[in-house]
């Protein structure tokens, strides 16, 4: 069940970035458009933050396993992948005014 709402959390914090035009969620952009090097920016620091998540839900559970550098460029692969559904919705999807 843990295992489950961690992937899910995982899958939702990938697209956080995508879905708002505040910097960190708090920051107006100055143009009114957040640029792709920010949303990879947060990506990069919500990565992080479930990764920590990870860490603390492993040691509770007893002591937790060192990692090389194999596992974290994997795990940030599908981090990226979870990703897919925002990076869609912003920049593919074709929004058409009617009316």
């Amino acid at each position: 069940m843990t295992g489950a709402i961690f992937i899910t959390l995982a899958a939702l914090a990938a697209n956080f970035p995508f879905f708002s035009e505040k910097i960190f969620f708090v920051y107006t952009a100055e143009s009114g458009h957040k640029a792709f090097s920010w949303r990879l920016a947060e990506m990069l620091s919500l990565y992080l933050f479930v990764g920590l998540i990870g860490i603390w839900l492993e040691s509770r559970l007893g002591p937790v396993q060192t990692q090389h550098w194999q596992f974290y460029a994997t795990s940030f692969a599908l981090f990226i992948v979870f990703a897919w559904p925002g990076f869609v919705w912003r920049y593919f999807w074709k929004r058409t005014d009617k009316g």
